[in-house]
């Protein structure tokens, strides 16, 4: 256990200190690929839960920090957690994925929905945030997560995952207005809801528009970004010292919005070169990341070199090293493992493959 007089790296580097090397974590770090998860998920067949089953939740959670010490320890939860708190009920089924029924599709819908209030509706995060805080100190910085307004408006409209967001975008093009006070509603309840986290124990908040990558640059700005704002706004009106990253996938032809929404990090994936992010981004915001998932399939010298590549593009200052999205079903824990050692040796790998 690190000492309490420490700040976690990862928050060293949000502060945009000089590092010898960026801290690492990753996303869906706890998962499937992992033997003691498959192990647990067999136990406890129900995602629901395990994600709100605050030991279950607790000890997934632990699992890769046990494993690989990173320096990030991200909530294991869900971003449809908090919906039923506003009354929108949903379940996950294993391999179909998010279910909600029925879906919000009319304005009487959006007129019944209720404020948020997370310590009644979710008092099982409060424990999960604090308890990690305690087993971590300072030696990993504890994320929570939310999920953006237009993605958890998609999943609530759609009502299941869906590949051309045809119900959603069809609302938006045809009903605007409508759409646009369910995005205001959400948005309000998730800015609630990531400051119940901080309030709990994150010290970071990452937002994830996982579908908002979907969207026109016109549409985008109309649908996403006013929303992204309104969660950063009130969140940052409440804990102005907590770093957030916004995450979005498939997001190369919308990097220059992300950095007027008020995050700090732009986690980024893999389909831009990290130093031409930088310089679309700007000097003030942080980046992300943004290393294939699939390179963890390669050998370990193909690891080693993609993670030397992507933090001399990234610079020394304000880079978290992640991956571009999750880690994939199927990946070996030992290259996990490899790519962990590797991120911090990097200082000194980096003198040795100048």
């Amino acid at each position: 256990m690190a000492g309490s007089t420490q700040i976690p790296y990862l928050l060293r580097a949000a502060r945009g200190e000089v590092l010898d090397r960026p801290p690492v974590w990753m996303m869906r770090q706890a998962g499937r690929y992992m033997k003691v998860y498959r192990d647990l998920r067999d136990k406890y067949p129900s995602f629901r839960e395990r994600s709100e089953n605050p030991d279950l939740a607790i000890e997934i959670s632990l699992q890769p920090f046990r494993a690989f010490r990173p320096d990030g320890v991200i909530l294991f939860s869900d971003i449809l957690t908090p919906l039923p708190g506003i009354g929108i009920p949903f379940d996950i089924v294993e391999s179909r994925g998010p279910i909600i029924d029925p879906p919000i599709r009319s304005l009487e819908q959006i007129n019944n929905l209720h404020e948020i209030d997370p310590e009644a509706s979710m008092p099982f995060i409060r424990t999960i945030l604090q308890t990690l805080r305690q087993e971590v100190g300072n030696e990993a910085a504890v994320l929570g997560f939310v999920g953006a307004p237009w993605t958890l408006a998609a999943y609530s409209i759609e009502g299941k995952s869906s590949k051309d967001y045809t119900i959603i975008k069809g609302m938006a093009f045809s009903e605007p207005e409508m759409l646009h006070k369910f995005l205001a509603k959400i948005a309000d309840a998730i800015a609630t809801y990531a400051c119940y986290q901080i309030e709990c124990g994150a010290q970071v908040i990452q937002m994830f528009d996982s579908w908002a990558g979907q969207l026109s640059p016109q549409d985008f700005d109309a649908f996403a970004v006013p929303y992204q704002k309104q969660v950063f706004a009130k969140i940052k009106a409440a804990h102005p010292d907590v770093p957030l990253i916004l995450y979005i996938n498939g997001s190369a032809g919308v990097l220059e919005r992300m950095a007027q929404t008020g995050a700090d990090f732009v986690s980024v994936d893999w389909t831009v070169d990290l130093a031409e992010a930088r310089q679309r981004l700007g000097a003030n915001i942080g980046v992300q990341g943004n290393i294939d998932p699939c390179v963890l399939f390669g050998s370990k010298d193909f690891i080693r070199d993609r993670i030397l590549d992507t933090v001399r593009k990234a610079g020394n200052r304000r880079h978290i090293l992640n991956l571009g999205h999750g880690v994939l079903q199927g990946t070996l824990e030992e290259n996990v493992a490899h790519f962990f050692e590797t991120a911090k040796q990097v200082d000194k790998l980096l003198a040795v493959h100048a």
